[in-house]
């Protein structure tokens, strides 16, 4: 399943994470981003009855899109996020018990990282993709820096602080794909906005496919 994910990512890898989602707007809020076309959906677990939300959107959206959980910190959290349908587990940090169960569960791992010991770490304990969190902070030259040392097929998603017209520096400097929050979606914007927004970051991806 996991590599049916992966090739799904690849080939548009734009993480629309959806803090603060309520389930009642979950499957309008889904739909305006496929509409859009975006389609891989994170609900962090720190949202309002967030498996709720993830429920709702996979049996909405079904194999149109791809629905996973953030925030997601204890492996007891992976468990409930399997039951619920989720098919990616992100997280803000490096935590081996969280992935190992992640890869137990079969489903995707995108762990949190900031330094390259972080990295190596995720990596030892069979992450897929790794999110490079905050990304603002680190920023392009840190990210560069860090890829000189990873694989050079590693897959590494910057979050935190990536707008329409920084995606193609960011990807100059290593960007697999992007995790993309407030500049999307924030509690109480409508699902129409969101769909707009996510365009914008839609369009700007594959502006930059254009100039690569």
């Amino acid at each position: 399943m996991t590599a049916d994910i992966i090739a799904r990512l690849d080939a548009l890898p734009l993480v629309a994470i959806l803090r603060g989602l309520k389930p009642d707007e979950a499957v309008e809020v889904g739909e305006a981003l496929l509409a859009a076309g975006l389609t891989c959906l994170e609900v962090p677990l720190n949202s309002p009855q967030p498996l709720e939300s993830i429920r709702r959107l996979r049996t909405a959206l079904g194999d149109r899109a791809v629905v996973g959980a953030g925030t997601v910190l204890t492996p007891a959290a992976v468990h409930e996020v399997a039951a619920a349908g989720g098919q990616i587990v992100i997280a803000p940090n490096t935590d081996p018990a969280v992935i190992q169960a992640t890869r137990a569960a079969g489903l995707l791992s995108m762990p949190g990282f900031f330094t390259p010991s972080e990295a190596f770490s995720a990596i030892g304990a069979g992450a897929q993709v790794l999110k490079l969190f905050p990304a603002e902070v680190a920023g392009a030259a840190g990210l560069k820096a860090v890829r000189a040392v990873l694989p050079a097929d590693q897959r590494v998603y910057a979050v935190g602080g990536v707008e329409p017209d920084s995606v193609a520096a960011w990807r100059s400097a290593g960007a697999s794909g992007f995790g993309i929050g407030s500049a999307i979606y924030r509690a109480g914007r409508s699902a129409r906005e969101t769909g707009d927004r996510a365009a914008a970051f839609v369009a700007a991806w594959k502006a930059s496919d254009a100039g690569s």
